[in-house]
């Protein structure tokens, strides 16, 4: 069976600000977009991107998706987040086989899932 898909390439975020959002965006994954226009910023993390798009008035938010961002120290990140001004939406908890996961909200109210998986290497 020849797969064409890829694997996961962009996540993006919806907000109502987006030079708010990519400040903090900014801060919070400590790096500065590589694409930077008024219909959309974007940044590369570790080889996937990040992207934040201005919402439409008449748009739903939803948090039946979740993406998870890969991180060492879930643990530390979780808390520097939530430092940052994101709230809890899911504490921290072990799913089994020694990987933890956690979702946060950002200002906007998009869901930001960490994962340490010791099983993967991190890029």
């Amino acid at each position: 069976m020849n797969n064409s898909i890829l694997g996961l390439r962009t996540v993006i975020y919806m907000v109502p600000d987006i030079t708010q959002a990519k400040e903090w965006y900014t801060s919070a994954f400590g790096k500065k977009p590589y694409f930077d226009e008024p219909f959309y910023v974007g940044f590369e993390i570790g080889g996937y991107e990040l992207g934040l798009h201005p919402e439409k008035e008449d748009q739903k938010r939803a948090d039946n998706v979740e993406a998870y961002w890969g991180v060492e120290n879930i643990q530390a990140e979780h808390a520097r987040l939530i430092g940052l001004g994101a709230k809890e939406h899911t504490e921290i908890k072990e799913v089994g086989g020694g990987i933890e996961v956690s979702t946060l909200l950002d200002p906007w109210n998009n869901v930001i899932g960490l994962i340490h998986n010791p099983h993967f290497k991190l890029g």
